[in-house]
Protein backbone atom coordinates (compact mmCIF):
# COMPACT_ATOMS: atom_id res chain seq x y z
CA UNK A 1 0.00 0.00 0.00
CA UNK A 2 0.89 3.68 -0.13
CA UNK A 3 0.60 6.17 2.72
CA UNK A 4 0.71 9.96 2.56
CA UNK A 5 1.46 11.78 5.79
CA UNK A 6 1.21 15.56 6.11
CA UNK A 7 2.93 17.66 8.75
CA UNK A 8 3.75 21.28 9.38
CA UNK A 9 0.33 22.82 9.85
CA UNK A 10 -0.54 24.95 12.84
CA UNK A 11 -1.66 28.33 14.12
CA UNK A 12 -0.18 31.47 12.62
CA UNK A 13 -1.00 35.16 12.72
CA UNK A 14 -2.21 37.00 9.61
CA UNK A 15 0.73 37.86 7.40
CA UNK A 16 2.73 34.91 8.71
CA UNK A 17 4.13 31.84 6.97
CA UNK A 18 3.92 28.07 7.20
CA UNK A 19 5.50 25.27 5.20
CA UNK A 20 3.57 22.01 5.46
CA UNK A 21 5.00 18.89 3.89
CA UNK A 22 3.57 15.60 2.68
CA UNK A 23 5.64 12.44 2.45
CA UNK A 24 4.61 9.35 0.52
CA UNK A 25 5.79 5.91 1.56
CA UNK A 26 5.15 2.29 0.66
CA UNK A 27 5.52 0.41 -2.59
CA UNK A 28 6.15 3.19 -5.13
CA UNK A 29 7.55 2.91 -8.64
CA UNK A 30 6.83 6.47 -9.70
CA UNK A 31 4.77 9.42 -8.57
CA UNK A 32 3.48 11.65 -11.35
CA UNK A 33 1.39 14.56 -10.09
CA UNK A 34 1.30 15.68 -6.45
CA UNK A 35 -1.09 18.34 -5.25
CA UNK A 36 -2.43 20.22 -2.25
CA UNK A 37 -6.14 20.74 -1.61
CA UNK A 38 -7.95 22.50 1.19
CA UNK A 39 -11.37 22.39 2.76
CA UNK A 40 -12.98 24.86 5.14
CA UNK A 41 -16.11 24.11 7.20
CA UNK A 42 -19.20 24.37 5.02
CA UNK A 43 -17.18 24.59 1.81
CA UNK A 44 -16.23 22.11 -0.86
CA UNK A 45 -12.67 20.91 -1.14
CA UNK A 46 -10.69 23.04 -3.59
CA UNK A 47 -7.39 22.66 -5.38
CA UNK A 48 -4.62 24.89 -4.04
CA UNK A 49 -1.63 23.90 -6.17
CA UNK A 50 -0.24 20.98 -8.14
CA UNK A 51 3.16 19.91 -9.44
CA UNK A 52 4.26 17.28 -11.94
CA UNK A 53 7.32 15.06 -11.65
CA UNK A 54 9.06 17.41 -14.08
CA UNK A 55 8.36 20.43 -11.90
CA UNK A 56 5.53 22.05 -13.83
CA UNK A 57 3.20 23.83 -11.44
CA UNK A 58 -0.29 25.26 -11.38
CA UNK A 59 -1.97 27.39 -8.74
CA UNK A 60 -5.43 28.49 -7.76
CA UNK A 61 -5.93 32.20 -8.36
CA UNK A 62 -6.46 32.87 -4.66
CA UNK A 63 -2.90 31.76 -3.78
CA UNK A 64 -0.90 33.03 -6.75
CA UNK A 65 2.01 35.12 -5.60
CA UNK A 66 1.69 33.91 -1.99
CA UNK A 67 2.08 30.11 -2.07
CA UNK A 68 4.80 28.02 -3.72
CA UNK A 69 4.58 24.28 -4.28
CA UNK A 70 7.73 22.19 -4.61
CA UNK A 71 8.75 18.55 -4.39
CA UNK A 72 11.70 16.32 -3.69
CA UNK A 73 11.38 13.30 -5.96
CA UNK A 74 14.09 11.37 -4.12
CA UNK A 75 12.11 11.70 -0.89
CA UNK A 76 8.65 11.38 -2.49
CA UNK A 77 7.74 14.56 -0.64
CA UNK A 78 5.79 17.65 -1.64
CA UNK A 79 5.94 20.99 0.15
CA UNK A 80 3.71 24.05 0.23
CA UNK A 81 5.40 27.30 1.21
CA UNK A 82 2.60 29.58 2.36
CA UNK A 83 3.40 33.27 2.82
CA UNK A 84 1.25 36.31 3.57
CA UNK A 85 -1.38 34.10 5.12
CA UNK A 86 -4.90 35.45 5.53
CA UNK A 87 -7.71 34.36 7.87
CA UNK A 88 -9.58 33.04 4.84
CA UNK A 89 -6.73 30.56 4.27
CA UNK A 90 -7.85 28.72 7.39
CA UNK A 91 -8.68 25.14 6.38
CA UNK A 92 -7.61 21.53 6.51
CA UNK A 93 -4.90 21.09 3.91
CA UNK A 94 -4.57 17.67 2.33
CA UNK A 95 -2.18 16.32 -0.23
CA UNK A 96 -2.70 13.76 -2.91
CA UNK A 97 -0.43 11.87 -5.23
CA UNK A 98 -0.90 9.88 -8.41
CA UNK A 99 1.20 6.79 -7.80
CA UNK A 100 2.30 3.96 -10.02
CA UNK A 101 3.19 1.15 -7.64
CA UNK A 102 4.86 -1.03 -10.26
CA UNK A 103 6.25 -0.59 -13.77
CA UNK A 104 3.27 -2.16 -15.56
CA UNK A 105 0.44 -0.70 -13.51
CA UNK A 106 -1.67 2.41 -13.98
CA UNK A 107 -1.64 5.32 -11.56
CA UNK A 108 -3.85 5.36 -8.48
CA UNK A 109 -4.63 8.51 -6.50
CA UNK A 110 -3.85 8.42 -2.79
CA UNK A 111 -4.77 11.00 -0.15
CA UNK A 112 -3.26 12.08 3.13
CA UNK A 113 -5.28 12.63 6.29
CA UNK A 114 -4.85 16.40 6.26
CA UNK A 115 -3.23 19.01 8.47
CA UNK A 116 -5.04 21.95 10.06
CA UNK A 117 -3.91 25.46 9.17
CA UNK A 118 -5.44 28.25 11.25
CA UNK A 119 -4.72 31.91 10.53
CA UNK A 120 -5.85 34.09 13.39
CA UNK A 121 -4.66 36.90 15.61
Amino acid sequence: QVQLVESGGGLVQPGGSLRPSCAASGTIFRITTMAWYRQSPGKQRELVAGITSFGSTNYADFVKGRFTISRDNDKNTVYLQMNSLKPEDTAVYSCNADVRRYLYTVSTTYWGQGTQVTVSS
